[in-house]
């Protein structure tokens, strides 16, 4: 207990799965939490099953004046900001030919651009603090080709250099801010149930999923939490720019 204790994070897509898992795990482990996402009805429920400890803020991480605002409120009213989660993100289930240029940009929106102010702005106040720790979501799409998830695997891929991108310069610049990104391969969430319905077969794409990692079932989202607080946490001081891959052996074979 206590392995962030007394630091402040900021959570996005803390509404659900592996966001929740992690405000959670973290607000266990003595963290002030905000949590922010732009479902507001999802995001009380999920409030007030975390309790009192944890407040919300609304986010849409596509809007850069959003970012600004949060920011600016969580460290107006706790002094600093040591930990971003970006988790916020969208899947789509489409190949490169079925996928339509407003699709890809919605996606990109969510996944790429809100990583991107996320860090940008984290840095921005995580600087005069004197450091941080932000760790970005990918996933072992952007590691390895996916042929029905084009943008998708685009957008995560993206995330993965970015990641490395802030690391660096946050080093070289002497901000102590490590960043860092984390890669599940199918976790048990509400985004990956609302893939599988959306199958043309859902029980034949739910069994492949299964199935696609060697041992043998879907990742939950606290498994992909530990990582997280690991990350968050001063026991990964020396680890920045890295890429922690969370996937029960898919990308071993």
């Amino acid at each position: 207990m206590g392995r962030v204790e007394g630091k402040v994070a900021l959570v996005t897509g803390a509404a659900s799965g592996i966001g929740l898992a992690a405000a959670k795990l973290l607000l266990d482990e003595g963290a002030k939490v905000v949590l922010t996402d732009r479902d507001n009805s999802r995001s009380e429920s999920a409030l007030a099953a975390l309790g009192h400890h944890a407040s919300y803020r609304g986010l849409d991480v596509t809007r850069e004046d959003e970012w600004i605002a949060v920011t600016d409120a969580v460290v107006a009213e706790f002094g600093h900001i040591d930990i971003l989660l970006n988790s916020a993100g969208m899947a789509l289930l489409k190949d490169i030919e079925a996928t339509t240029l407003e699709e890809w940009r919605a996606l990109m929106a969510v996944n790429l651009d809100g990583t991107f102010l996320g860090c940008k702005h984290a840095v921005r106040v995580m600087k005069d603090r004197g450091g941080g720790s932000i760790v970005n979501m990918s996933s072992v799409a952007g590691l390895i080709g996916s042929g029905n998830l084009a943008a998708y695997s685009a957008s995560k891929g993206g995330v993965r250099l970015l990641t490395k991108s802030v690391a660096l310069h946050c080093a070289r610049k002497g901000y102590n801010i490590r960043c860092n990104s984390v890669h599940p391969s199918f976790v048990e969430t509400p985004m990956l149930r609302s893939m599988i319905a959306g199958a043309r077969d859902p029980l034949k794409m739910e069994t492949n999923y299964r199935q696609a990692a060697p041992l043998g079932r879907l990742a939950q989202p606290i498994e992909i939490a530990r990582t997280i607080l690991f990350l968050a946490s001063d026991e990964s001081a020396f680890t920045t720019g890295a890429e922690l891959v969370v996937d029960g052996g898919l990308t071993a074979a």
